[in-house]
């Protein structure tokens, strides 16, 4: 793929994620008849700019850049990966006032005040980024969804460079939600969302269909990376067939059929709703996004990985110009897409 095209996935990715993100974000803790009473019949469709100029992005955008800056900082310094991104997240950590030295400066980011406000961060990765701060071991059974919210820049770092061992990628992906959720569902959804990302991010020209094969195939990349896991799996691989079996079925509704996955509080439950979403509306990246933010879970991280899914199909120049013009950080956000494909 010429690089001009894998760029524009890149961007759409991660662009489209915190669109996701920063549209779910007012109604996360919203019922879904809350979600009516206050946007109407349709829901929440357009950012909610009442109290500021632009949609603010939450935490999982947070993450997710300094994922990126983390990538981008292994390949500057020559330090492994997992070890650059676990000095991101702990500057990402001293941002959040959770500690007050701060351990690492090698995230531009972090100079940025406006990028690290307080927006809701999860409570298991402030925990757990303390607990290695403090350099004690972290130790927890949480398969929230804190861990794969984070993860779209690995699968795009791997298609901007031509990363061909995609394993190496799954596991990577696998290992940095594991940082801090480590129940095997904590982090294997984290697997197959870089495993799905990758591909689609690296294929034109796709149907439907093509994209229900390659959800099947992600499945058989963790089952295989994941044999003593087989239970999880199972649990799993159940749901994401239920996902795609309700995104076949037009007699039910996106909010019935979301409410058959779950709420996406734990990491298994917001990846179903991100790929019921993603082949129901898969020719409509604002209608794939609204499905995944209109229901009573948690709507910034199940439209957060729906953008990052849908991003890495359309583009960025396919995402709906109001989403890009009142997205808070949006430049910001294309600078660090931009940093991770032109290392």
């Amino acid at each position: 793929m010429e690089m001009d095209k894998i760029k524009n996935r890149v961007r759409g990715s991660l662009v489209g994620g915190a669109v996701g993100d920063a549209l779910g974000y007012p109604v996360e803790f919203l019922s879904y008849n809350d979600i009516l009473r206050v946007y109407g019949d349709n829901g929440i469709t357009r950012y909610d700019l009442a109290d500021s100029e632009k949609a603010l992005i939450s935490d999982d955008t947070q993450m997710t850049l300094y994922t990126a800056c983390g990538l981008i900082n292994a390949k500057k310094s020559g330090v492994s990966i997992v070890e650059a991104v676990k000095r991101a997240y702990l500057e990402w950590l001293y941002t959040q006032r959770s500690i007050t030295v701060r351990p690492y400066k090698e995230c531009w980011i972090t100079e940025l005040l406006e990028v690290n406000a307080l927006r809701a961060p999860g409570n298991t990765c402030l925990s757990a980024l303390k607990c290695i701060a403090a350099n004690r071991a972290v130790v927890n059974d949480s398969k929230g969804c804190g861990g794969v919210m984070r993860i779209a820049p690995i699968a795009l770092y791997g298609v901007a460079h031509g990363i061909e061992n995609i394993k190496v990628l799954d596991t990577l992906s696998a290992e940095l939600s594991k940082m801090t959720h480590q129940h095997p569902l904590g982090y294997i959804p984290s697997a197959f969302v870089n495993h799905l990302i990758y591909r689609l991010a690296t294929s034109e020209d796709m149907t439907v269909d093509d994209v229900r094969g390659t959800v099947g195939q992600a499945l058989v990349a963790v089952s295989e990376l994941y044999p003593d896991n087989w239970r999880e799996i199972e649990v799993f691989a159940s749901l994401i067939h239920s996902a795609i079996l309700l995104a076949e079925n037009e007699d039910m509704t996106d909010i019935e059929a979301i409410a058959e996955l779950g709420g996406g509080w734990v990491a298994e439950e917001t990846v179903a709703i991100a790929v019921y979403c993603t082949l129901r509306h898969f020719d409509d990246f604002e209608s794939a996004v609204v499905a995944a933010v209109n229901h009573s879970g948690d709507s910034d991280s199940t439209g957060a990985v729906t953008g990052n899914i849908m991003g890495a199909i359309v583009g960025y120049g396919a995402i709906p110009q109001h989403f890009k013009r009142d997205l808070e950080h949006h430049d910001i956000i294309l600078a660090v897409a931009d940093d991770i494909c032109n290392l």
